[in-house]
């Protein structure tokens, strides 16, 4: 029996999402941020990691942008196999969503028509990115997770080879957070995609910066591997904001898939610490 779900519906829930996930940082990230504040020893970070707890208090308060660039609006779509949309397609009811959510939020637009040629803003932020993955069941969950430019152009993406190990996945995660400096905005969240394909493992680190902050992978080889990337991270002293200090990273998320005998793709996926993302589920 299929369980129906009205395109008005999704349309409101995404609305939601673009309003309340731009503007309410996520409770898990700001206490992370109270965690690094507390226990950083350089006195110029430590009061810029106090300014975004006050920027992350007035923009609740206020219900104001956390950061004036609400970003490019990503989604994660987990929808059961059992939910069929009424009166529209899914994808269509997720644009209309952010396109209404990002006017009535008075959020800035900043998507272009074409990345080379013609790049004329579309004036509403769609169209979206949106990552699907059916489930069983008759749910259907929507995460809202709007990317910044300046953290998303600090990304990176290796093909390694796997006779080059642990080693060469560390030194390349780690110069790239070290090499970014302060143009993510750090202190960062830290995503990191192992295997599957050239796409598969950019979509991983994307998806890892999901994970509450600090949440240890639960392969207990790959929850080492992270502890070991985030401390070599802040060992470099770059700092919040690239000005020097303890707390270059919050945390460093990893996720992984099966791969190819001959191929180990690596991808990272930099988040500014106003990692924002809202959920709902229908």
């Amino acid at each position: 029996m299929k369980r129906k779900i009205e395109f008005a519906t999704i349309v409101e829930a995404v609305k939601k999402c673009c309003i309340e996930g731009t503007k309410v940082l996520p409770q898990d990230v700001y206490l992370k941020l109270e965690e690094a504040e507390k226990n950083e020893t350089n006195s110029l970070a430590k009061d810029f990691l106090r300014q975004c707890i006050l920027n992350a208090d007035i923009a609740r308060n206020e219900a104001m942008p956390i950061c004036q660039d609400t970003g490019f609006a990503v989604y994660f779509i987990e929808i059961g196999q059992d939910v069929e949309i009424i009166g529209g397609t899914l994808t269509e009811a997720i644009n209309e969503g952010t396109r209404q959510g990002y006017k009535e939020g008075y959020l800035r637009k900043s998507i272009v028509t074409d990345p080379l040629f013609e790049r004329k803003n579309t004036r509403d932020n769609t169209p979206a990115v949106i990552h699907y993955d059916l489930i069983a069941g008759d749910k259907l969950k929507i995460t809202f997770a709007p990317k910044g430019g300046g953290s998303e152009n600090m990304s990176g993406v290796k093909m390694l080879k796997p006779s080059d190990g642990r080693a060469g996945v560390v030194d390349f995660v780690v110069n790239t957070v070290v090499n970014a400096s302060g143009n993510p905005c750090p202190p960062t969240i830290v995503g990191v995609g192992i295997g599957g394909t050239f796409e598969k493992c950019a979509f991983l680190a994307k998806k890892a910066l999901l994970r509450k902050v600090g949440e240890k992978n639960p392969n207990p080889l790959y929850a080492e591997l992270e502890e070991e990337i985030l401390n070599k991270i802040n060992q470099s002293q770059v700092g919040p904001q690239g000005l020097g200090g303890d707390t270059t990273a919050l945390a460093v998320h990893i996720e992984y898939y099966p791969c190819h005998i001959a191929s180990m793709p690596l991808a990272v996926n930099l988040n500014c610490h106003a990692a924002r993302h809202y959920e709902v589920e229908l």
